[in-house]
């Protein structure tokens, strides 16, 4: 079997699961630098439209049923997530042809070491992040690669997915994962700690993998703010706050104005289209990253205020009737949270929609969840839950999102259930009010950004 210690031992891999967010980056990343890229995914069908499938095939990836029918005798990798199981047919056939079987983790890992890679890290921001400092680099002319876990705007715009780009520079910015533990694999330049919240992992889990993430990394920069984080620090002088705790980057002022934010940063201005004080720590991580490269203040406020967004993070759909429609991907207690409060400065009452992703992850996080959205609501506000999405497998269905609405009711008696979202909007509609916010939230269901484009449409 080949032995693969650098990307240079292969030339043809084939992607098992490649309309997956991270697995589509890394396959569309591999195409442009010259790799022979083949992959299948479960949701492509012969008599099926599939906007991700004719991307990839765009960026020079052909695409297969995922039945084993894309790999042959001249693969030399088949590469799989997490997600994909032993028993997986294409999996099998690779064991059949002695092909090695590569996690994504794994061949990250080894692109990684091509380049002077920043490894992005914490439990939320980390694609906002990524990709704010993606441009702040390309802004400044250094022609960076990024390889991501959502799609930027401005690269959708180009009809791309967006998730991922080869530049010509020698950085690359990628979004390194905790929840599957893969972010130890990695040896990158600069790594970079966000925060850490209780997610798919206890906090003591996180904090044993992220330790290990800071050992590997030759410069590492925290949120000196959060103090979890904080005692990571390898110098303060690497690090960033947003309050008065000790760091050499630190942002102040914070206001926001409709869709708006501004504060300082070392006395800087900076403007942003977007909200939420959070938004405002994820533009000070990457301003810090990119000033430690060499990128001057006054060239990172330039950059950050053309910053176009990233794919369902506080995605604004419009307004109408005086109700304003947010589409965000938040779907961890302190994501969830944040994306509440990042809205309630633009109307007098938000209507909050959330669908849980997983039984098993919506039965860790159950209390977390309740206590976050309870403190996060002001007495107008609502909060609105449809049943958890069920990705298939052999997952317990022993809770539901009833159970934490139920709880929620308690303390904040604008709790509802609406268990199909289908019949969320009649079921909303009494409840909208000429000032206000329609925040839909939620994660891994693919099919969520057509129901908030939907809801919009027909509000």
């Amino acid at each position: 079997m080949l032995a693969i210690n650098s990307l240079k031992d292969i030339q043809k891999l084939h992607f098992t699961g490649v309309a997956g967010t991270g697995m589509s980056a890394i396959a569309q990343y591999l195409s442009a630098s010259g790799k022979t890229i083949t992959g299948s995914d479960r949701c492509f069908h012969p008599s099926e439209k599939n906007e991700t499938q004719e991307k990839l095939v765009v960026e020079g990836i052909q695409c297969f049923l995922q039945d084993g029918s894309g790999i042959n005798d001249q693969t030399q990798v088949v590469v799989i997530s997490t997600a994909i199981e032993e028993t997986n047919v294409e999996i099998q056939k690779a064991l059949s042809l002695s092909i090695p079987v590569m996690k994504r983790a794994e061949l990250l890992s080894l692109i990684v070491q091509e380049k002077r890679t920043i490894a992005i890290g914490g439990t939320s921001g980390k694609s906002t992040t990524s990709a704010m400092l993606f441009d702040i680099l390309d802004y400044a002319g250094l022609e960076p690669s990024i390889i991501s876990g959502a799609g930027l705007v401005r690269l959708q715009e180009k009809g791309k997915i967006g998730n991922a780009q080869l530049g010509k520079g020698d950085l690359l910015v990628i979004e390194a994962d905790e929840s599957d533990g893969s972010i130890v694999n990695y040896y990158p330049e600069i790594g970079v700690l966000l925060n850490i919240d209780k997610d798919h992992k206890e906090i003591s889990e996180l904090q044993s993998i992220f330790l290990a993430f800071r050992h590997h990394c030759t410069r590492f920069i925290v949120n000196a703010s959060q103090g979890l984080t904080s005692a990571y620090s390898q110098n303060r002088n690497y690090d960033f706050s947003s309050d008065d705790a000790e760091a050499r980057y630190k942002a102040t002022s914070f206001v926001q104005t409709g869709l708006q934010i501004s504060f300082f940063i070392n006395h800087t201005p900076f403007t942003l289209h977007a909200i939420g004080k959070h938004n405002m720590e994820n533009v000070l991580a990457a301003v810090t990253v990119a000033n430690q490269l060499g990128v001057s203040l006054e060239t990172c406020s330039k950059s950050i205020e053309k910053y176009q967004g990233i794919y369902r993070r506080n995605q604004v759909l419009g307004q109408k009737n005086n109700v304003w429609v947010i589409d965000d991907y938040a779907h961890n207690p302190a994501k969830v949270a944040a994306a509440i409060l990042g809205v309630q400065p633009l109307a007098k009452k938000v209507i909050a929609w959330f669908q849980p992703h997983g039984y098993g992850p919506t039965r860790f996080l159950k209390n977390d969840f309740i206590e976050a959205i309870s403190h996060a609501l002001r007495p107008q506000d609502e909060i609105w839950m449809s049943e958890i999405f069920y990705a298939g497998g052999t997952a317990v269905k022993d809770i539901s999102a009833n159970d934490l609405i139920e709880v929620i009711k308690i303390t904040h008696e604008n709790a509802f259930f609406v268990e199909d979202r289908n019949n969320l909007l009649a079921s909303v509609r009494p409840h909208l009010t000429d000032d206000c916010v329609l925040l839909l939230m939620g994660a891994r269901d693919p099919s969520l950004d057509t129901f908030a484009k939907s809801i919009f449409e027909n509000l």
